[in-house]
């Protein structure tokens, strides 16, 4: 007789935001090969937005299920994976920006004469790596949801092949994350060979606990410093923290724009789900030793993002400077939340569960802007081209005078609730030099939006252009041999400008009304807690 395999018991009820994600993908791909017919329709954006949506619908449910359990939290997958509060809320982060992504991609691959569902089932794996690492309970698993995430997304930085900008952004994110890539994978070696285990509870019971060899690994090796330093690596560069960050100017700059927007949000997201996880819950009781580190990270990032953007003239290369400040900010959230203050580390870890919330209705409204704006070819990137913005298009340069507010931490947006959170959390954490460098940082970034702002309302909407440029284009010559480009119309295609309209909604309404989901933004912060 053949002996029985055990298997782990799997509740499937409670893996719907994964599974649709994963199997979305694939039933996207056969779909769409049987009815050709629709490749080049609505469908595959409005399937993506239905898998989302439906992972989205299933969380309430999940979210009863765990409450159910003392313990606040259900293994699955023999262990491997932890759904919580925690894993709920970035979730639902997560499924946010895909709807958003899917949306602003419907227009954008119309209008380049790219319809098809390739990007759409890219977007969907890239999402599901990132649910995987919000949940990981393993070193193993985080790294395959790492993995998984980005994969997904050098192929999408580099699929406009008509544009040798977006294959060179793909073909310089791939490089520089399969290096990281390496880091992270000897940062889990290394704790390994410490600790003897890859599982994040067990690693957390190793750490002061005597080996078979008669040694502690927190106390008699320097092995397990050396794996969270890898790992940090790693981590900082997904979430493009310096300094790690020397590949995000480029690709912004390069890649299709809702691209950028989708991995500004949802990917960024996944990385800090994955940090916030396994330094929290592995290496919680090491927090003396990591927390300098992320400090500096996060003092280098808020500086670099905050005066190297206000040097540049590209709009996407100035957004993407200011995620890099923005990671900085959220990084101090970290730091607050590694404390042996039970109260701050809570309210650390909250600040940075509302502030990724915020980032990523702030960014992705933004990036839609900026996709409406760049026209076909998606070329239209410089500070000059929003010249004049506010008469050709009052109704995007509203939206986007809002958003940029929010990024800059203007009072009543989220924007400003975010970055006062993460201040105090630090300032109850007597962590006054970062709170200090950071408010600093955050008017000199305020500069920066409003540069942006001041040329979409104070600018003329015609602008010069090399001779060269205007070959063959009806324009008016000046008496120094330039021309002056006309004013273009920009298209609104309505779903993009209704999910902008969401995106400044969502922003104003937590500005001013900053206590909506405190509740469950509090649970998911306890997650961690001892």
């Amino acid at each position: 007789m053949l002996a029985q395999v055990a298997t782990p018991e799997v509740p499937w009820s409670l893996l719907w935001p994964f599974l649709l994600m994963a199997l979305g993908a694939v039933a996207l791909v056969t779909i769409t090969s049987l009815v050709t017919e629709l490749r080049t329709r609505q469908f595959p954006s409005l399937f993506t937005i239905a898998m989302a949506v439906g992972g989205g619908a299933s969380l309430p449910y999940i979210w009863g299920r765990i409450g159910e359990i003392p313990e606040r939290r259900i293994l699955v997958l023999d262990g491997a994976m932890s759904i919580d509060y925690f894993t709920i809320v970035a979730a639902a982060i997560i499924l946010s920006a895909v709807v958003f992504a899917a949306i602003f991609l419907d227009d954008y691959l119309r209008r380049e004469g790219l319809d098809g569902p390739e990007w759409y089932v890219l977007i969907m794996l890239s999402a599901s790596g990132g649910l995987m690492m919000a949940a990981a309970e393993d070193l193993i698993v985080t790294f395959l949801g790492l993995e998984i995430l980005s994969i997904a997304v050098y192929v999408l930085a580099a699929l406009h092949l008509r544009r040798a900008e977006s294959q060179e952004a793909g073909f310089k994110y791939f490089v520089l994350g399969a290096l990281s890539s390496a880091f992270f994978l000897y940062g889990i070696a290394l704790v390994y060979g410490a600790t003897g285990s890859t599982r994040l509870s067990e690693i957390d019971a190793a750490l002061f606990a005597t080996n078979a060899r008669g040694l502690v690994p927190a106390e008699d090796s320097s092995m397990i410093l050396a794996g969270m330093a890898l790992l940090l690596v790693g981590f900082g560069f997904k979430v493009s923290a310096a300094p790690f960050h020397l590949w995000t100017p480029d690709v912004y700059q390069g890649a299709p724009t809702p691209v950028v927007g989708f991995m500004a949000s949802a990917v960024k997201v996944g990385g800090f789900a994955g940090l916030l996880r396994v330094f929290l819950a592995g290496f919680g009781r090491l927090g003396d030793d990591w927390r300098p580190v992320v400090g500096a990270m996060a003092l280098l990032s808020i500086v670099i993002g905050s005066f190297l953007a206000i040097r540049q003239d590209n709009v996407k290369r100035m957004l993407a400077y200011s995620s890099i400040s923005h990671a900085g900010f959220i990084l101090i959230g970290l730091f607050a939340a590694g404390s042996r203050n039970a109260e701050v580390a809570q309210l650390g870890t909250r600040s940075v569960l509302f502030y990724l919330f915020a980032y990523t209705v702030m960014v992705v409204g933004s990036f839609g802007v900026v996709t409406l704006v760049g026209g076909r070819g998606d070329g239209k990137h410089d500070l000059s081209d929003y010249a004049g913005l506010a008469q050709r298009s009052p109704i995007l340069a509203g939206f986007f005078l809002v958003l940029l507010f929010a990024q800059a931490g203007i009072p009543f947006t989220s924007g400003f609730l975010a970055k006062f959170g993460v201040i105090q959390a630090a300032v109850r954490d007597e962590a006054y030099v970062l709170a200090g460098v950071a408010m600093v940082a955050a008017v000199v970034g305020a500069y920066l939006y409003l540069r942006i702002i001041k040329t979409m309302f104070f600018s003329d909407g015609a602008h010069t252009v090399p001779v060269a440029a205007a070959l063959d284009t009806n324009v008016e010559a000046t008496p120094d041999g330039a021309v002056i480009a006309p004013d273009e119309q920009i298209s609104l295609p309505p779903a993009a400008v209704a999910a902008i309209l969401v995106a400044v909604a969502i922003t104003l309404l937590w500005g001013f009304a900053p206590n909506i989901g405190g509740d469950i933004l509090r649970d998911a912060a306890a997650t961690f807690l001892r």
